[in-house]
């Protein structure tokens, strides 16, 4: 496995480790469900740098832009 498999798989994991968790209701749309989503979309943005694949450097950039936005917006919310 590649480096840049290695980061994209751990990204992707926090990702869908984020969207199940909060699906379920283990976890709320609070400060965790944010930080996972910032971690997980920037280390798959960062995977797509490395393997030159532009679309998903935009869309996983993005998501780690609103997903910073949404963590100031919610700096009062508790963890969980």
């Amino acid at each position: 496995m590649t480096y840049s498999s290695i980061v994209g798989t751990i990204g992707v994991t926090l990702l869908l480790a984020a969207f199940f968790l909060n699906l379920f209701g283990f976890i709320w749309r609070g400060r965790l469900y944010i930080f996972l989503n910032i971690i997980g979309a920037g280390l798959s943005c960062y995977a797509s740098v490395l393997i030159r694949y532009w679309p998903f450097v935009v869309l996983e950039g993005c998501w780690v832009l609103v997903s910073v936005f949404g963590l100031v917006g919610k700096k009062r919310v508790p963890l969980v």
